[in-house]
């Protein structure tokens, strides 16, 4: 008989615990991922198919299970009967493990399914009707994102997901007893622009935001069907502003959750505003606070994870109290659990208990579950040092959880857990071992090998759900992940003591807010860096592109790894393309041209323009409706000081990138127009100002400026406001610029009554054959033809989107531009753009 290599394994690691290699328990049991893959595929197809359909399926699959099982089972007898070796195949049990788990799942589906489908909340939908309900909240309000839309910002709205418990048409006297999935739209006031500041502060506090899980409201609103049809039945939309009216209030324990998560946010107040607003979400998942800027940082470099409760958090604690993995069955195991004294069955108890907590306070819907279980997951594995059973005890979790949640299967968020959670389980320890035998150091070795397995499985995933390809990913969670633990710690006792003790819990969240500072510092560095994402097909089709792009890589660089000097040659390449050097970029696309003097921005449906003043100096004329897409187009550029900003109205479309134009910048003034409306948005440019310290003034017809080669003139608004103006537009910053012999006009978004005032002014004069025309209003219909025929333009630029639902530009307006001799040019077409030269060298330049 031979002996069992394994203690020879273990003795040369010359650890006394053993060595953990990957392979060092044999073959992985995958036994159980084909009933959990069928499993999540029949709850995905049954959700919202035809009872009928679900009913024969199940049936189809019990029958088909059955008469394996008795295959199966006849024929072991048979063998055991003529006394053969009991060798009988095992495929026919594997099937049939199959088939019962798609059966299991499609019933358990159709019967979620069909509960949003019953009773009488869908069919009064259908019909808009107006209804007083009786509703159980079963989440937590939340606050849309601030949102462009057209000129305007939408309107901020809170989103309760909850249970019609009773519902009865207005005017009815009989009610009917239900129990509906629906989710609840009420007002939360007038937004004020893309501000810096937490979601809430843009519309002030709501009594909405003020409710908790399970409490019970009345409300009459009106029913609208859903958008899709995923877990509710209907919108009930509440009109008002008015406080909901309290029909019983929440249970105990989300009394206690909700005063532990208000006690962090009380500790957290006086902490910096990125600590201030990333703590809570780091411990608890409240991102009330994350301002949409960070939050699209977070984004950009796939760190969304960061601001979601994820199994993560749930194994930092319990790691916590069961020490090291690997120890936490052996006399050595460390943690907190063994300097308490407490036995393993103890710990084992505990651990459960803090589990629970954990449930409780992060809120028990789906996601939390499936966080909760995927990190127990995760930590038994690491915990016991058997990486054999991680991948059926994933399965198990993945059949258990779809079972228990049909909507699991159709929700990304639990896609990318489960590959997330495989990454570490599976290409982790494998990519990590191979970094080590080539003498990385053990620590950044796992913690490489883990963050690229993870962005690996994930990264086809998140291309469908963002259109765009992180290059900066990697580094961006390998500096994030070092500073995750301490502050969800930190966090954890802060929220832990708060009711007890303040003074302490705010200590704690002092301690925290360095390594929650760190994270939003990573985050919002890696989203500035101009080549730190690629745009990507936001589809299927494309997500199994870059899967086979990324085992192409993935190959490849197994091979690189021979060869060190070659994968230097190409770290710095990727560095050079994530940093973009502006004279490399310059040489290589051509981007931006040499000497050139006007830019336009593609920004989308709104303006973004720039005008050349020097060394990485730039006026800029609005701001767009996206932060990102300005500071892309600044940062391309190459602009890193603004003498002036001039945003000509305040409509979203001109002022809501404003964020964008800061960031990381030097800003000397911005000037705007005297009519302040809409007064949101005025509003909101004026807080952005006093957070900058940047001096505000108004324009004026008349106004002249200089810097260095460029100058300019306002030509409108005239020193008082326009008489009744109509609209925001006609009361724009119009601006007539010479930059050497160049002149520019821009319009901003003025209307015909302007422009015909403007023809009536002093400076008509001036504004005969100009050389380049900012065309007002994005090239709409709405044009003073005298106007045109004055300017005459070389060249007429107009900024708007792609697919835009106005009809920008309209045709009528470029072809009376071209009537006029003017070379026409447009950003939904043509890109960015920018001007060079003057006289007979002028000329245009595309992206």
């Amino acid at each position: 008989m031979n002996a069992s290599p394994r203690p020879a394994v273990h003795a040369a690691s010359g650890n006394p615990l053993g060595a953990a290699h990957p392979r060092q328990e044999g073959p992985t049991d995958l036994r159980l991922v084909p009933p959990a893959l069928a499993a999540w595929a029949a709850a995905a197809l049954a959700l919202d198919a035809p009872p009928g359909w679900v009913t024969a399926s199940a049936l189809a699959c019990l029958a088909a299970a059955v008469v394996l099982l008795l295959a199966h089972r006849l024929r072991k007898r048979g063998r055991a009967a003529a006394q053969v070796p009991p060798a009988a195949p095992l495929w026919r049990v594997s099937v049939a493990a199959v088939l019962l788990a798609a059966a299991a799942a499609a019933i358990s589906a159709g019967l979620h399914g069909a509960d949003v489908r019953r009773g009488p909340v869908p069919g009064l939908a259908r019909r808009l009707a107006t209804v007083t309900a009786e509703v159980e909240l079963t989440s937590d309000p939340r606050l849309t994102r601030p949102r462009v839309s057209g000129d305007h910002m939408a309107p901020a709205s809170v989103l309760i997901e909850a249970e019609v418990r009773r519902v009865e048409r207005v005017g009815d006297t009989m009610g009917a007893v239900t129990r509906t999935p629906v989710l609840i739209l009420a007002n939360a006031g007038a937004p004020h622009g893309r501000s810096q500041g937490p979601p809430e502060a843009a519309t002030g506090p709501s009594p909405w935001l003020a409710l908790l899980p399970s409490t019970r409201l009345r409300v009459t609103a009106r029913l609208v069907p859903p958008l899709n049809g995923d877990r509710v039945a209907a919108v009930l939309r509440v009109r008002g502003r008015a406080a909901p009216e309290v029909v019983a209030g929440p249970s105990g324990p989300q009394r206690l959750a909700g005063r532990l998560r208000a006690g962090l946010r009380a500790a957290t107040d006086g902490l910096p505003a990125d600590a201030r607003a990333l703590l809570p979400g780091l411990v608890v998942g409240d991102t009330s606070r994350i301002t949409p800027e960070l939050d699209e940082a977070f984004k950009e470099t796939d760190l969304a994870h960061v601001l979601a409760v994820s199994g993560s958090n749930l194994t930092i604690l319990l790691a916590l109290l069961l020490g090291p993995p690997g120890l936490a069955q052996r006399v050595e195991r460390r943690g907190l659990a063994p300097r308490l004294g407490l036995p393993l069955r103890a710990t084992a108890l505990v651990g459960g208990v803090l589990t629970l907590g954990f449930v409780l306070v992060c809120r028990p819907d789906p996601s939390v579950l499936r966080a909760a279980a995927c990190g127990a997951v995760a930590l038994l594995a690491l915990a016991t040092g058997r990486r054999r059973s991680l991948i059926p005890a994933l399965a198990a979790t993945v059949l258990l959880l779809v079972l228990y949640d049909p909507w699991l299967a159709r929700s990304y968020g639990f896609l990318l857990s489960v590959l997330a959670t495989g990454a570490l389980l599976t290409l982790a320890p494998r990519w990590s071992e191979a970094l080590r035998r080539r003498r990385v150091p053990a620590r950044i070795a796992e913690a490489l090998g883990a963050a690229a397995a993870a962005q690996v499985l994930c990264a086809p995933v998140v291309a469908v759900l963002s259109a765009r390809v992180s290059l900066v990913a990697v580094p961006c969670n390998l500096l994030a992940e070092a500073a995750v633990a301490p502050a969800t710690v930190l966090g954890f006792a802060a929220l832990a003591v708060a009711p007890a003790a303040m003074p302490v819990a705010k200590a704690l969240a002092w301690c925290a807010r360095w390594p929650a500072g760190w994270i939003a510092d990573v985050a919002r560095t890696g989203a500035a860096l101009p080549g730190g994402g690629v745009d990507w097909p936001g589809s299927w089709t494309g997500a199994l592109l870059l899967a086979l792009v990324t085992a192409a890589v993935v190959t490849a660089g197994r091979r690189l790894l021979r060869h060190p000097w070659l994968c230097g040659v190409c770290g710095v390449l990727l560095l050079l393309a994530v940093v973009r050097p502006p004279p490399l970029t310059r040489v290589i696309t051509g981007w931006p041209p040499p000497g050139w003097r006007y830019a336009m921005c593609d920004v989308g449906q709104g303006d973004a323009t720039v005008l050349a003043a020097g060394p990485g100096a730039g006026v800029v004329v609005d701001a767009g409706p996206d932060p990102r897409r300005v500071d892309q187009c600044l940062r391309a550029l190459g602009v890193t000081r603004i003498p002036l900003l001039v945003l000509t109205h305040f409509h979203a479309d001109h002022v809501a990138g404003l964020a964008g134009v800061l960031r990381g910048r030097s800003v000397g003034g911005i000037e705007t127009t005297g009519y302040e409306e809409p007064a949101d948005q005025a509003e909101f440019v004026r807080r952005e100002a006093a957070a900058h310290g940047i001096p505000l003034t108004h324009a004026v017809a008349g106004e002249e400026r200089r810097t260095g080669h460029l100058a300019w003139q306002v030509l409108w608004p005239p020193p008082r406001p326009f008489p009744d103006p109509d609209g925001p537009n006609d009361a724009s910053v119009t601006l007539l610029v010479r930059s050497g012999g160049l002149r520019l006009l821009l319009l901003g978004d003025l209307e015909p009554p302007a422009q015909e005032a403007l023809l009536r002014s002093p400076a008509i004069a001036r504004l005969a054959r100009v050389d380049v025309l900012k065309v007002a209003h994005h090239g709409s219909a709405y044009q003073d033809p005298d106007l045109i025929r004055v300017v005459a333009p070389r060249l007429a630029l107009i900024s708007c989107g792609a697919g835009n639902p106005y009809g920008h530009p309209a045709p009528r307006t470029l072809a009376a531009l071209r009537a006029e001799g003017a070379t026409v040019l447009r950003t939904d077409r043509d890109g960015a753009l920018a001007v060079t030269g003057e006289g007979a060298s002028l000329g245009v330049a595309r992206e």
